[in-house]
């Protein structure tokens, strides 16, 4: 089990759910990531961008595969992905540890999980070691399609806007 960053101070949400503050760790939510995807050739942060303009949880999804191809190589078609999500499962059960069973299906806000997946995104590619980063990236990446297909209550993010002002 690898050991997650702990800060000791949580946000809870009226949801019930629980997370690690986020004070402190800058609003990657907020970064323009088309303007950074295309500066640096990351199609990963191109597909991110696409989702939180449009809503469409497909650029998500294709975010992860992509992922999964850089991280583990073309064996098979798809093969990539299962890596991926058995990658993410040690993570859900490392958050076992801090939040206990669930606690992500209460209800978190969409941002938080974009937020969170682009900074250890940024973080697995700058290198850092310091925790398992392309684990959480995939789990924050799976955690914001779920809450986009299961709670849309909780979608704070600009398409959300543009869909509500129409």
């Amino acid at each position: 089990m690898a050991e997650l960053k702990d800060s000791g101070t949580r946000r809870n949400f009226e949801t019930g759910a629980a997370r690690d503050c986020a004070e402190g760790k800058g609003r990657c939510d907020l970064l323009p990531l088309g303007v950074i995807g295309e500066y640096l050739l990351d199609p990963i942060l191109l597909l991110i961008e696409n989702y939180v303009r449009s809503g469409d949880c497909a650029d998500l999804f294709t975010a992860l595969e992509r992922f999964g191809k850089e991280q583990y190589g073309t064996m098979l078609k798809g093969g990539c992905i299962y890596d991926v999500l058995l990658e993410a499962a040690k993570q859900y059960e490392d958050g076992i540890q801090k939040y206990g069973d669930r606690n992500w299906e209460k209800g978190i806000p969409l941002h938080c999980f974009i937020d969170s997946a682009t900074r250890h995104y940024l973080k697995h590619k700058r290198g850092d070691v310091d925790e398992p980063h392309d684990r959480a990236f995939a789990w924050n990446m799976l955690g914001a399609i779920w809450t986009h297909k299961n709670k849309p209550e909780l979608i704070d993010l600009p398409f959300a806007e543009k869909e509500n002002a129409v």
